[in-house]
């Protein structure tokens, strides 16, 4: 594992249940590398990831996402 972590915030497109939000973040953390995921319902569209840059690419996020039906954009600050 690196010594260092990064992390993201995914914008996810569409509207999702609280229990959709959880097994997307349950997916993202069986990724190798994907150190935590989370969600809040106050902010529904929001999923910050923090994950080991050696292990997982953050585009590979997009993917996952696309793979289990919806479209996200990571969000820069």
């Amino acid at each position: 594992m690196s010594q260092f972590i990064s992390d993201i915030t995914l914008h996810i497109n569409e509207d999702t249940s609280h229990n959709e939000r959880e097994s997307l973040r349950d997916v993202l953390l069986d990724m190798n590398g994907v150190i935590c995921a989370d969600c809040h319902d106050e902010h529904p569209h929001l999923m910050v990831v923090a994950y080991d840059p050696d292990l997982v690419n953050s585009m590979e996020f997009i993917s996952t996402m696309n793979t289990n039906g919806k479209h996200a954009q990571l969000v820069g600050l």
